[in-house]
């Protein structure tokens, strides 16, 4: 099973790191419609192989993550680096971001109408309940984090910085997405993540069972000590017409997310916020 987080203490606090999803599936595996403009889709992929822990990339390494052969990573930076969209450094024979790829990322994530509705709810609820407070949506087979808050007296730290991407298939947060989509749509990446996921699946799909079965009953899905002992999460999906599903996670230590604390405010009021949420954005 891959575990979402690392742990580590860090004084009287516990330090919770996002773990890496491993080098996306080479593009050749996804299925491609008759529209697929191919260099286009490469190119945004070579983009989408940085990330804010690994900003310097050689040619290797970008193939590799972005699942393309050598020689077409070696076209594609060319090009990009001659629009200005990565930068080359002869010295250290490695590539990065540059300021114009930096801005569409900010203006996608920045100032994003959800993201800007939940910014109080998520530090009130994270203050209230001491806990760290995420706010995602899927790209692919991850779960995408696009902003955080931590609890004022939160007992952690979590390194789940936006950008950071956890695993579908073995997140709680991962769950509550696959339970908002289409039963067409779910059913067919749980294809993809099976052909994926390989001796993992079975205890994979048996554990997403039950949290999408948790919130079809009760609103949220629950992750107590399941995957790290000393962490527990609870999670809810965000629906808005014509938009794809996000998720709310409230994180926090096992000993302060107990199972009749979770059961009976946490999870609640995580599903209210929600709705409360949802009622507000459909509103303007």
């Amino acid at each position: 099973m891959l575990h979402p987080f690392s742990v580590r203490p860090k004084g009287h606090r516990y330090q919770f790191q996002a773990s890496k999803t491993g080098p996306r599936p080479p593009r050749e595996d996804r299925v491609e419609s008759d529209v697929m403009v191919t260099p286009l889709a490469r190119g945004l992929a070579v983009l989408a192989a940085f990330s804010s822990k690994r900003d310097w990339l050689g040619n290797k390494e970008i193939a590799l993550e972005a699942g393309i052969p050598g020689p077409t990573v070696s076209r594609l930076l060319h090009s990009l680096v001659e629009l200005g969209y990565v930068h080359y450094d002869a010295g250290r024979r490695k590539y990065r971001l540059a300021a114009p790829a930096l801005t569409l990322g900010y203006a996608a994530v920045a100032e994003g109408e959800i993201q800007v509705a939940a910014r109080t709810d998520m530090q009130k609820f994270a203050d209230a309940t001491d806990s760290y407070f995420m706010l995602g949506t899927r790209d692919r087979l991850d779960v995408v984090v696009i902003d955080t808050r931590v609890g004022r007296d939160a007992k952690l730290a979590i390194d789940m910085s936006p950008g950071t991407r956890l695993s579908l298939a073995g997140s709680v947060a991962g769950a509550a997405l696959l339970s908002a989509l289409p039963e067409l749509e779910r059913c067919y990446l749980e294809g993809v993540l099976a052909h994926k996921g390989g001796a993992e699946w079975p205890s994979q799909r048996r554990r997403m069972a039950e949290k999408i079965s948790q919130i079809r009953d009760t609103g949220f899905a629950t992750s107590l000590g399941e995957w790290v002992p000393e962490i527990s999460s609870v999670s809810v999906p965000l629906c808005l017409p014509e938009h794809p599903p996000w998720v709310l996670s409230c994180i926090g230590l096992t000993t302060q997310l107990t199972r009749p604390r979770v059961e009976r405010e946490i999870g609640p009021r995580l599903v209210a916020m929600a709705q409360s949420l949802r009622e507000r954005l459909l509103a303007d």
